[in-house]
């Protein structure tokens, strides 16, 4: 079986050579040559830089072609990419850029105004990413590398650049690829080491159950630094022929909406949030009128409006899809549910950056409600529980999608990777007798009844954000009593008149009508207003630790 993941980029950029590949949403397009170019230019100017196979090159910056550019080069170079959220606060950039001890830094222009180059001593060269320029060099060959690159490019290959001059850093699945800083919900980043397998694995999973056309459009809107973004949004589609399209800007649900409906891809990916958002917005305001709740309830006029609905559900996401995939939190189970119930084809899977990322999946068609699909094809999946039907239990699996370790960091490895190569994910979750996988929270969030008793702070968030004028909520548990801290949507409440004490009186009917519907241990001793928005991490999940001391 040859493993080799660069293979699948040469020959996909060999077979579609004058097909679009990569375009800026409203700006320029890259065919599948030009990017063959720009790979083999950056490869130029590495070699004469001094650049060895294995060094570390990191790139930040918002999602775009040469985003996508610098990664390729940098693997089919030999080279391991450490890609690192633009997001992040400038220090972050700077601690990952030294703990990775890259040679070289690509970055967005946003990002760099906020970066400080003498806080990262390590960097031979830092270039800008929208066009390759040198915006500081610490090595004569870097900068004469990069000052006369259209010469050597032209000594190279005096007769003009073809297919045939293609040949690629061939990869063994054991050779570090990627490092991944994982996102700030722990206080400490950890850079999660990928070897080829593991990109190779995700890649032939994707294969199996995706199975898209060269030429088919897809609209990358999850950040590419993110494991799930990059192997579903990018990787997988660059290798398969495909034409993606970069939103390059923050992906409000109204220019998502927009891209939609103009690109009209053939596969969305997304996180539940996104679809979270523009069923709310844009379709369950027409399903709330009395008429239309009437009319839900008679059985013959109901099947011809939920096709309807559908219909519009399917055209809010441009239309000509074949199935949403979601993933990276919990999906609101409202939503859920008034997906299933008009057929819509969503499937839920689940993974971690320690896997690059996916442990489980499952097809929309066979999908059971509310689980996260089963264990992922060549992956092994086990709860560890008595009774895993019954009793929750943390999740362990192994299998080639499984990570090396932590970069520089034995003791973390060792907490997560045990002696078997299972990998403790610190996620609870049931499993059925088919192999369906329910997640039933983070093992770090649960929380302790007054008898001990189990309590999923996610479960009851879940309820109460649906619940009327609340936008976001956390349960915190304070003194052996659990609070609610809720960040109401006061836009709705405001635009219907309310005052914010009258926003006030809601919260609590909120949390009468919630207790009337828990066990007595998990009940809401009280809520607690917020007036703006929780911080969240980049995968947009809550910073829990920030709030469990909230007082008052």
């Amino acid at each position: 079986m040859d493993q080799s993941f660069n293979a699948f980029i040469e020959n996909s950029i060999i077979k579609n050579w004058d097909r679009d590949a990569l375009t800026d949403y409203k700006g320029a397009t890259l065919q599948y040559k030009d990017v063959a170019r720009k790979i083999e230019k950056l490869h130029i100017i590495f070699e004469a830089s001094g650049i060895q196979k294995g060094d570390k090159i990191a790139v930040c910056g918002r999602n775009s072609s040469h985003w996508g550019v610098t990664f390729l080069a940098t693997l089919t170079y030999g080279a391991v990419i450490v890609p690192i959220l633009h997001e992040f606060k400038a220090d972050n950039v700077h601690n990952i850029v030294n703990h990775s001890e890259a040679k070289l830094l690509f970055v967005g222009d946003q990002v760099w105004e906020n970066l400080n180059e003498s806080a990262m001593p390590l960097l031979q060269g830092i270039f800008m990413m929208n066009d390759f320029t040198l915006l500081v060099s610490r090595n004569e060959r870097v900068t004469y590398a990069r000052e006369h690159l259209n010469e050597m490019f032209g000594r190279k290959y005096p007769k003009n650049f073809r297919k045939e001059h293609i040949h690629y850093h061939q990869d063994q699945p054991e050779e570090l690829a990627v490092i991944n800083y994982t996102s700030g919900t722990t206080s400490y980043s950890k850079g999660v080491m990928l070897p080829y397998r593991s990109l190779w694995s995700n890649l032939k999973f994707a294969y199996e159950v995706l199975q898209l056309e060269p030429g088919a459009k897809l609209v990358s809107m999850l950040p590419m630094a993110h494991m799930y973004g990059l192997a579903f949004e990018f990787i997988y589609e660059f290798t398969a022929g495909c034409h993606i399209y970069f939103l390059t800007r923050t992906p409000s649900p109204k220019i998502i909406f927009q891209a939609f409906a103009d690109i009209k891809p053939n596969l969305v990916v997304a996180v539940p949030l996104i679809i979270e958002k523009i069923i709310k917005k844009n379709v369950l305001p027409k399903l709330e009128t009395p008429t239309m709740k009437l009319l839900l309830k008679v059985p013959i006029i109901n099947d011809k409006i939920k096709a309807t609905i559908r219909e519009q559900v399917v055209n809010a996401f441009g239309g000509n899809f074949f199935e949403v995939i979601i993933g990276g939190a919990a999906f609101n189970q409202e939503v859920e549910q008034f997906l299933r119930s008009i057929e819509f084809p969503y499937t839920v899977g689940y993974g971690m950056t320690e896997c690059a990322p996916i442990i489980c999946y499952e097809d929309w068609r066979r999908f059971k409600a509310g689980s996260c699909g089963k264990a992922a094809p060549r992956m092994e999946v086990k709860i560890l529980s008595p009774d895993p039907e019954h009793i929750p239990g943390e999740i362990v699996c192994r299998g080639p999608n499984v990570m090396l370790g932590y970069y520089k960091n034995e003791e973390a490895t060792a907490q997560v990777l045990d002696k078997d190569g299972w990998l403790h994910t610190g996620d609870l979750a049931l499993m059925d007798r088919e192999g369906n996988v329910t997640i039933k929270g983070r093992s770090k969030n649960m929380l302790l009844g007054p008898s001990g008793q189990n309590i999923y702070p996610e479960e009851i968030e879940d309820k109460l954000n649906n619940m009327p004028y609340v936008a976001e909520s956390i349960i915190v548990q304070q003194n052996d009593r659990l609070v609610g801290l809720v960040y109401p949507d006061f836009d709705d409440a405001f635009a219907h008149g309310l005052t914010n004490e009258d926003i006030e009186h809601v919260m609590e009917e909120n949390r009468v009508a919630l207790n009337n519907e828990l066990p007595a241990y998990s009940q809401l001793y009280k809520m607690k207003i917020y007036p703006e928005e929780f911080e969240k991490t980049p995968k947009k999940s809550i910073k829990r630790f920030l709030y469990q001391e909230a007082k008052g």
